[in-house]
């Protein structure tokens, strides 16, 4: 955890909030933190600053909040991600977040099993929960925008070239060819299942304006590849 993220329930007073549970027990526990110590602090969906310990016990602790820096800008950046094993969903969330992605789609494809939309791992609360975690590690406050897409044909057919607008749109794919970096640009960035996109899906994202990008012939873990690509592209 680099940054505490505040969550509006927290705050007792607009310059002061109080933590309890998982942050309390890393804050103790972590940054052994006391009475007087700074902590690197941001309140979800606004500013960053520092808070300062006022006091500290075993069912809370209470910090006085100066809160005076922007968080950091959004990539440019729409996430496409074939529904991964669950668990893997949960790295693959959070570091989406961290990278700073401004829109995540988790979408059915042929080779993502129908299981693996009835994990509780999907509940919207447990992805809730891995896009904070994300924002932590990044010292950022701002979430994604995420949603579900359990259609593959109409969310790609009806929707996706919408959201593509005039902006650039890849699929990845191995050994698709294709491009390389396209830095500062808006992307849409498609990443499928480990095994890749059958041949179908393949030619409907074609239709709805993506082209293909390749990483080469081995085949990556889903988060493997997140991180690549958009070390890559941005």
């Amino acid at each position: 955890m680099n940054l505490v993220v505040l969550l509006p329930k927290d705050l007792v007073a607009p310059d002061r909030a109080r933590l309890v549970g998982r942050r309390l027990a890393h804050v103790r526990e972590v940054y052994r933190a006391g009475v007087g110590k700074e902590l690197s602090v941001g309140l979800l969906g606004g500013a960053m600053g520092r808070g300062t310990v006022l006091s500290l016990d075993a069912e809370a602790l209470e910090m006085a909040l100066v809160l005076d820096q922007e968080p950091p800008p959004k990539l440019p950046l729409t996430l496409v991600i074939a529904v991964p094993r669950p668990k893997v969903l949960n790295r693959v969330v959070a570091a989406a977040t961290s990278l700073g992605a401004a829109r995540i789609i988790l979408l059915n494809a042929w080779k993502v099993e129908k299981a693996y939309w009835a994990s509780p791992r999907m509940g919207p609360e447990y992805l809730r929960e891995q896009m904070l975690l994300g924002l932590e590690q990044a010292k950022d406050t701002v979430l994604p925008e995420l949603r579900l897409a359990r259609l593959f044909r109409p969310f790609v057919e009806d929707e996706l070239p919408a959201l593509i607008g005039a902006g650039r749109a890849l699929v990845a794919h191995p050994g698709a060819g294709g491009e390389s970096g396209l830095r500062g640009e808006p992307l849409t960035l498609a990443i499928g299942p480990e095994g890749g996109w059958i041949e179908a899906e393949l030619l409907s994202l074609y239709r709805a304006g993506l082209r293909p990008l390749d990483l080469g012939p081995r085949i990556l873990r889903t988060e493997t590849a997140l991180a690549t690509l958009v070390g890559r592209l941005f």
